[in-house]
């Protein structure tokens, strides 16, 4: 049976976690591998992840969670650890604080993918939430029909937790850690990049997938991560087109 690695990581996240934790024990497909990556918290985020390991192994309902922790290099560097670490079939980022849409969202991610014989990338929606969880909207930019690496030339249309990977081909992609808040952007579209280099389908999944946690490093520091998109943008599309894609950006935020 296919195997699906979710990827957490964390560091001092105890406010957090414990919403990601049980949202991943509550999915009904039983076929899950959780990787919890932790950056040496010093907080009570080891002992909560610790303790959702043992609720989870004592209810045997197929997840195997396993657990790390040691200093890195930042958010992307400990994602670069989990994907070494993954031995699942396809792979998604969860990180504390978000959340998977409903209970069986990887169900439906594994259905999908068996219909679709094993695509690329499998992508769908994502509802933004607050600090308590509560829905607030969904997400303005939505995923097209048809997605490829082109596609982000308008924004990040498909949100990273949204964003499923086949596991093989995942593993020839890493984070660039020379970005410090947008390497999730770079690296989505490297892996379409090479997706389409190989001629292997990105599939839309057409369901929400994710709850977004509004309150993320971008969110903190916009201005940076704008700035670093910018560079992550021009990299990709050019600095031409990145420009005109701005003044569009800006252009339909004033008539909205």
């Amino acid at each position: 049976m296919m195997k699906i690695t979710v990827i957490t990581v964390t560091y001092n996240a105890e406010h957090v976690f414990p919403r990601t934790a049980e949202s991943v024990f509550q999915q009904t497909y039983p076929h899950v591998e959780h990787l919890i990556i932790d950056g040496a918290s010093g907080d009570k985020t080891l002992s909560l992840a610790y303790a959702y390991k043992m609720r989870s192994d004592q209810a045997a309902n197929g997840h195997e969670v396993l657990l790390t922790s040691e200093p890195d290099e930042g958010i992307y560097d400990a994602m670069n650890k989990g994907m070494k670490q993954a031995t699942g079939d396809y792979l998604v980022f969860l990180n504390a604080g978000d959340c998977f849409h409903d209970d069986r969202v990887l169900q439906l991610v594994a259905d999908k993918a068996a219909a679709d014989k094993m695509p690329a990338v499998i992508y769908g929606d994502t509802d933004v939430v607050d600090d308590e969880g509560h829905f607030l909207f969904h997400r303005r930019l939505s995923p097209p029909e048809k997605l490829s690496w082109r596609s982000f030339r308008e924004g990040m249309l498909v949100c990273h937790q949204a964003f499923y990977v086949s596991s093989r081909l995942a593993k020839t992609v890493s984070y660039d850690l020379q970005y410090r808040y947008s390497a999730d952007v770079d690296w989505c579209i490297r892996v379409m990049k090479e997706a389409e280099q190989r001629s292997l389908p990105l599939v839309n999944a057409h369901a929400v997938l994710a709850d977004y946690l509004r309150e993320g490093q971008t969110t903190i520091h916009h201005r940076a991560s704008l700035k670093e998109r910018f560079r992550v943008m021009r990299r990709h599309y050019g600095l031409f087109s990145t420009v005109m894609m701005h003044i569009w950006f800006v252009f339909r935020a004033v008539i909205k």
